[in-house]
């Protein structure tokens, strides 16, 4: 695999039209498209010839059973895989046409494009505030930073609750508010595509259903590609699915992919209907 220069640092520009609803999005270029991706660690080939596409606000569940390479593929779109010794990739990944593998792409500037919100939350042992100004400051952020670290809590629906400790550490918040704190941080570098690996895993279903609730109202402005092994939370919440299976080579791949409602409702592979009504995984 080839690494950037970190020198250098094509810029990914995508210009970004208003919003248009789940619906809309199936008529417009994806936000990202997955062509015959491979990864390996050393000889190891976690997930193999992975093809689809995630459509511009529009919310994209990834299903399967564990170790069939849903959070490797997360770790791809990103290139977080990078910087782990031994990684290798195959394919393309193109963001508005763009191969955010092609040697000349800096890694970095992919990362602040595609943000990601981990299973659990990892606030920085910083305050509130500092948690969301944090990415800004290192990126160089010349506008007002009160007022993005309050846009960023307000979309994150959490501002509020923080609104008068913003002062106080962000780890002396509840898991479900430190986990919105952690996507308004990454809100605030202003991304078009949210990556959310099993964001509500550890959280209590109140808190659940915050980020469930949350997820909606963030994809008016953004892409989201969700890792959940919660079949009940990727049929609320998604518009697409992507059922990923695990061959007998152990790498990954693709069942099927297909609406929401066709994947739970009329899914057209057995191993799609025997996954999500609990038969095996």
């Amino acid at each position: 695999m080839t690494t950037a220069d970190p020198t250098r640092s094509v810029a990914i520009r995508v210009d970004r039209p208003n919003a248009p609803s789940a619906d809309a999005a199936v008529a417009r270029e994806p936000a990202v498209d997955l062509r015959d991706v491979s990864v390996y660690y050393g000889s190891f080939r976690a997930v193999r010839n992975i093809t689809f596409d995630a459509p511009a606000n529009a919310i994209t569940a990834l299903i399967g059973p564990s170790g069939s390479g849903k959070s490797t593929l997360l770790r791809a779109i990103n290139r977080m895989n990078d910087l782990i010794p031994g990684s290798r990739f195959e394919g393309q990944i193109l963001y508005h046409g763009q191969n955010l593998y092609a040697p000349d792409v800096d890694p970095v500037e992919v990362r602040r494009r595609i943000g990601m919100v981990f299973q659990k939350a990892n606030p920085f042992p910083k305050s509130i505030y500092d948690n969301v100004a944090f990415g800004p400051r290192i990126n160089g952020f010349k506008g007002n930073l009160d007022e993005l670290v309050e846009q960023s809590l307000r979309r994150a629906v959490l501002w509020d609750e923080v609104k008068d400790k913003l002062k106080q550490s962000g780890l002396t918040l509840s898991g479900g508010q430190q986990q919105r704190l952690c996507i308004a941080r990454a809100i605030a570098v202003e991304p078009e595509i949210i990556l959310m690996d099993e964001p509500a895993s550890a959280l209590d279903p109140r808190s659940t259903l915050q980020i469930e609730e949350l997820m909606a109202e963030l994809r008016a402005r953004y892409t989201i590609i969700i890792v959940t092994h919660n079949m009940q939370q990727a049929a609320r919440a998604s518009d697409y699915t992507v059922f990923l299976n695990m061959g007998d080579d152990r790498a990954g791949y693709i069942v099927e992919r297909d609406r929401t409602i066709e994947i739970f409702t009329n899914p057209k592979n057995q191993l799609t209907e025997d996954y999500v009504s609990g038969r095996f995984g």
